[in-house]
């Protein structure tokens, strides 16, 4: 046999392309297994194309590595086919490793396939020299090749389907198995060598008309670097590029999920907003159409909450309105809608078999919200107002529902808070005839409506007047003339309290100065801030160009403010106030005794009126505790250095106990009812001499 001989040199290259070729089979693996339907032949395909002449590459080059002590040459053809073989290999272990599962029989089957397309690669190869006479097998190592063939396969495609997918470790995971792979496939190589034997006086008869070794040896080494790197580069492209286009894919979920939480709850309480209320309560309808089913809208309006809101700041209401819906959560099924519609109100959408359901539910709410919180060492009590409205009866459309769950709602405040009430039919035409109120009213300034009626002020016991209160009335077109009660809690709940506080107070700056230029220079006029308006962030500018305009001094207007108003945030209200008096405007507490206030902010307000709440008079001479409630009242006044006013003198005995306890001046209906200014000149206006 001729003696044979290897190039050590070469014999590494091999091992290196062996390498190279397992890392780039298990790099195109992952890219096929995560990549889209279409882009997954492509890569199959390139994979294929790649792993098969990295493959043949190594082959090749081990080849080149051998030499006989003749010349050799290769077939053009078959070393032609044996590529072919290798590519053929390639496509069916990269399809194998990409299926969904790869079961142990799959696995041996595919071994079995892609190791006698290996060996028939190698052993193509070999007949390429065409020796002549032809190469001789030693039967063992032929079949010895033949099995490390079949191993190496399996080998390869069980760590391949292994590693297939992305992780943290797949880089340092996919070398390692690069590494093994190779060499079981140089293995699978050189036992095929060994196997062969070449007969004394045999000769290659491709040696001439072959290839040439030597330009074989490029070719072989440029291709498999060039494929193997040019797919490797594409790869790491595309890694690339799949890893940014997952970020912003990740990014973009993100936005779209933080876009529709804006766009569908609440962002204080997390709540659904009216918009996607809107759309479960289409669902809700639609579901109790087809089924044949009831359900309940809950309205739900808190009690005390604005007060809590005005007196320790919207913070803390804030952090109560959470806490709140928080109860409610765990007073409800999970299958129950709770929603948010703004301020404090809230909707319960929740599925009954009958209409004692929902009180049972709207009963269990309110005793749940009722129990005390304790907020940033705070204890806070509020209570809630339910009204209930049921599907079918009290409304087949989503805005009907909660219209009518609306005024069942007002129908409880009415009733004394702290409480619910089913839907009326006649509730609904009390909420039109408000509805049709609050339209007219709107424009009731742009159509002189508003009227100003005077009640006299006088020094007590009987007079001389010394000054007037300013009263709204309103001139309605159909329904004559309306007194503040009837209209006025629309407009503080519509913020048309502001608007026409403000003329208000313009008109009652003019009639002052008008009764101030016919000689009646002792006289002021007072006039009532709402809680609004006195809150209003322009209620100093306000006042300063009503005065301006008409050209009255301060001093001759006096600003009434009930006592809860001005205690619901002391400090702000201690700063306008403070604004208010050192432009030299009066400033009145109404209502006084009925609110909570605290005696050390009381001292330090710059009022210099105290008004007696009419309910305190109205019982004085009854025998009950509110002669000394008054009389307390009067000496904490004079202790202050304030002038004392009682309202709701309607009877001579009342007249005679507030003189006699020390009032300064009287108001009521015995000294002189609200009347229009022309009417209040007639009666006490004679021109001073």
């Amino acid at each position: 046999m001729l003696a044979s001989r290897y190039n050590e040199v070469l014999v590494v290259f091999s091992l290196i392309v062996a390498i190279l070729a397992s890392y780039t089979a298990l790099d195109i693996a992952g890219r096929v297994s995560t990549a889209q339907r279409g882009a997954r032949l492509a890569w199959l395909a390139g994979g294929a194309l790649a792993m098969g002449t990295g493959i043949w590459s190594m082959h090749f080059v081990g080849m080149l590595a051998f030499s006989l002590p003749i010349e050799l040459g290769y077939d053009l053809w078959l070393t032609s086919a044996s590529l072919l073989i290798a590519i053929a290999s390639s496509t069916f272990a990269l399809w194998l490793v990409c299926q969904r599962e790869l079961p142990w029989p799959r696995l041996a089957m595919g071994a079995s396939l892609m190791g006698a397309g290996i060996a028939a690669m190698h052993y193509t190869g070999m007949e390429a020299m065409r020796m002549v006479p032809g190469i001789v097998y030693d039967p063992a190592w032929f079949a010895l090749s033949i099995v490390v063939a079949v191993l190496a396969s399996g080998a390869a495609l069980w760590i391949a389907f292994r590693l297939r997918w992305h992780s943290t470790w797949v880089v340092f995971s996919r070398a390692g198995a690069s590494v093994a792979m190779g060499c079981a496939i140089v293995g699978m190589h050189y036992t095929g060598m060994a196997a062969s034997q070449f007969p004394e006086g045999s000769y290659c008869g491709a040696a001439n008309s072959g290839i040439d070794t030597g330009w074989l040896s490029i070719l072989v080494i440029m291709a498999a670097l060039s494929v193997m790197a040019t797919t490797l580069i594409i790869s790491v492209l595309d890694s690339r590029l799949e890893q940014r286009t997952a970020s912003l894919a990740s990014a973009l979920s993100k936005a779209n999920s933080e876009l529709m939480q804006l766009a569908l709850y609440d962002n204080l309480t997390k709540l659904p907003n009216r918009m996607l209320l809107a759309d479960r309560l289409g669902q809700a309808i639609e579901k109790a159409r087809r089924e044949h089913k009831v359900f309940a809208v809950l309205f739900i309006d808190l009690d005390g909450f604005k007060a809590i809101n005005d007196a320790y700041g919207h913070h803390l209401g804030d952090l109560l309105l959470v806490e709140v819906t928080q109860r409610i959560r765990g007073s409800v099924r999970g299958q129950d809608t709770i929603a948010r519609l703004g301020g404090d109100e809230l909707i319960l959408l929740t599925e009954i078999g009958e209409p004692t359901d929902a009180a049972k539910i709207a009963g269990k709410l309110i005793e749940t919200i009722r129990q005390p919180y304790s907020i940033e060492h705070h204890e806070l009590f509020v209570s809630a107002s339910v009204g209930i409205a049921v599907y079918p009866d009290d409304g087949l459309a989503p805005h009907e529902l909660l219209v009518n769950a609306d005024a069942a709602m007002y129908h409880a405040k009415e009733q004394g808070r702290d409480g619910y009430c089913f839907f009326e039919n006649s509730m609904n035409a009390n909420a039109q005839e408000q509805l049709r109120l609050l339209q007219d009213l709107r424009h009731a300034l742009e159509r002189d409506e508003l009227r100003l009626h005077y009640q006299p002020k006088l020094i007590a016991p009987d007079g001389p007047i010394i000054g007037v209160e300013a009263l709204l009335r309103w001139q309605h077109p159909e329904r004559g003339l309306l007194s503040p009660d009837q209209f006025l809690p629309l407009a503080e709940k519509t913020g048309l309290i502001v608007p026409i506080g403000n003329w208000v107070l313009d008109e009652a700056c003019a009639q002052i100065q008008r009764w101030r230029a016919a000689g009646h220079t002792s006289w002021n006029i007072a006039v009532n801030l709402s809680a609004s308006q006195f809150a209003h962030a322009k209620l100093i500018d306000s006042v300063r160009t009503a005065l301006q305009r008409h050209g009255l001094e301060a001093h001759n207007l006096t600003l009434e403010i009930t006592e809860s108003t001005a205690m619901r945030d002391a400090d702000s209200s201690l700063a306008v106030l403070e604004q208010l008096a050192a432009m030299g405007v009066g400033i009145s507490i109404d209502d006084f005794g009925t609110g909570y206030s605290s005696l050390l902010y009381l001292k330090r307000l710059p009022a210099n009126e105290l008004k007696i709440d009419r309910g305190f008079v109205n019982e004085l001479g009854q025998g009950g505790d509110d002669a000394a409630i008054v009389s307390a009242i009067i000496a904490l006044g004079r202790t202050l250095g304030l002038k004392i006013v009682a309202e709701g003198v309607e009877t001579p005995e009342q007249q005679k106990h507030l003189t006699r306890l020390g009032c300064n001046l009287l108001q009521g209906y015995l000294l002189g009812r609200p009347m229009p200014a022309e009417q209040l000149i007639e009666c006490y206006g004679e021109t001073p001499a």
